[in-house]
């Protein structure tokens, strides 16, 4: 009996629950889509640096784990000295980068070298390059770009043939030779960063240590110590940024549902008279205003989910080089944070229901 009446209540104005419904919805999808956004674009990194396939990475003396490159001052002779110094090095590869826009970087690099170091690249369209304005680009920057093998694309202010399309996953969404990349930039016989695979991968740590005392002023990581900084100083940077979209999520859910309950409660004021002289205790009055707020709040979980993953189909087939991971566990703190925002906005119009004076209640007008 107590179900039933509090599903009619909540059909009882379906457009004021509606929109109850909306804006909870609207708060799970903003928390959802912010927070993906950040992971999804951090995880897409951290698996393309992780595709070249390198133990141990060398970046400039200026330069941090967090701190992006599009500069050359690693002198390029360095390779051949880490060569000779380490025999443990299986093959060494520099690369020059520039970051172009559209959250990408152009990578200038040895191609057959940088094909090595992979483990091998799988062509989806065309060859290798050859010439010295060739440039290959992954797969989700041909999408983005609509663009094949055999366009011409406009890169550093050059035109350059697009050769061929690869999988993605392998550092970078462009790249041009890398003698191409330092003429134009004026960073001749310069790096951007050096990339070390090892014979023997368990031996990481203990090659780092030596690399560091003969470079000591050049920041030297194995990759995954590299690729957890970079998460980590990525997830503070982003936090406060999450913490106030998470924030004015709970704000806009929880008005919303003080509104909407609040105005309820005016409209059945007779209602909840009626009730209380039938007997009905300040609990129950409490229990069923709580119950509908719990069925619009469900309602609007659902909502906001299915919300959630249609806007990242929408932006994987708008925005390819736009990545949202939506993660299980935000699933969980999204509806929990919903759940406690509408809860905490139903509160007050629900205390207020069961002090109602049952005469007073029963001759409102």
């Amino acid at each position: 009996m107590t179900n039933r009446l509090v599903i009619r209540n909540v059909l009882h104005r379906p457009i004021r629950s509606g929109l109850s419904v909306l804006a909870i919805a609207v708060e799970v999808a903003m928390i959802l889509l912010i927070v993906g956004l950040a992971d999804g674009l951090l995880y897409d990194s951290q698996q393309r640096t992780r595709g070249v396939g390198a133990d141990i990475l060398i970046r400039p003396s200026t330069s941090g784990a967090l701190m992006s490159l599009s500069t050359a001052d690693i002198p390029e002779k360095l390779i051949d000295r880490l060569i000779q110094e380490y025999p443990e090095i299986e093959l060494a590869i520099g690369t020059t980068l520039i970051s172009e826009g559209d959250l990408q970087t152009i990578t200038g690099v040895d191609w057959r070298k940088f094909e090595a170091m992979t483990g091998g690249i799988r062509y989806l369209e065309g060859a290798p390059m050859e010439g010295p304005f060739d440039a290959i680009v992954d797969e989700v920057y041909a999408r983005y770009k609509k663009v094949h093998a055999g366009d011409v694309v406009r890169l550093l202010n050059q035109d350059f043939r697009v050769v061929g399309v690869i999988e993605t996953g392998k550092m970078s969404r462009v790249f041009i030779p890398r003698s191409t990349m330092q003429e134009l930039m004026g960073w001749q016989g310069k790096l951007s960063q050096i990339f070390l695979k090892l014979k023997n991968p368990p031996e990481t740590q203990q090659v780092v240590e030596k690399i560091k005392i003969l470079l000591p002023s050049y920041p030297v990581y194995a990759m995954e110590d590299f690729l957890s900084q970079v998460a980590s100083g990525v997830r503070e940077v982003s936090s406060q940024f999450v913490n106030a979209i998470v924030g004015i999520a709970v704000v806009i859910g929880f008005l919303v549902v003080l509104l909407s309950m609040y105005t309820a409660i005016l409209e059945r004021t007779r209602e909840i008279g009626i009730l209380k002289s039938l007997g009905a205790s300040r609990g129950w009055i409490v229990g069923i205003v709580l119950r509908e707020t719990v069925i619009v709040c469900l309602a609007g979980i659902a909502a906001g989910v299915a919300i959630s993953y249609g806007a990242r189909e929408a932006v994987r087939a708008l925005f390819p080089l736009l990545s949202i991971l939506i993660a299980p566990d935000w699933l969980a703190w999204s509806a929990l944070i919903a759940v406690v925002g509408a809860l905490f906005g139903a509160l007050y119009p629900a205390t207020r229901a069961a002090r109602h004076d049952p005469i007073h209640a029963l001759t409102y007008d």
